[in-house]
């Protein structure tokens, strides 16, 4: 492949990703809890409401982290 034609895929692959993704770290902090979650949480068998309260305490404090972040950027 020249190097032309492997700049272009990368382009391409960059303007997919931009178009799901608009903040990596905050993506790769939602898919972090998730992965955490879904492999600790059934091992401390936890009561039946605590495991989802847990999962909803992590969005949010990552949704608020975000959104402080984002903020501090403007």
């Amino acid at each position: 492949m020249s190097n032309r034609v492997l700049a272009s895929l990368t382009m391409v692959r960059n303007e997919i990703w931009s178009v799901f993704v608009d903040d990596g770290v905050y993506a790769g902090s939602i898919v972090s809890w998730l992965a955490m979650v879904w492999l600790v949480l059934p091992r401390l068998g936890l009561a039946a409401p605590l495991p989802a309260l847990v999962l909803f305490a992590g969005l949010a404090a990552i949704l608020v982290w975000g959104s402080m972040r984002s903020a501090r950027k403007r």
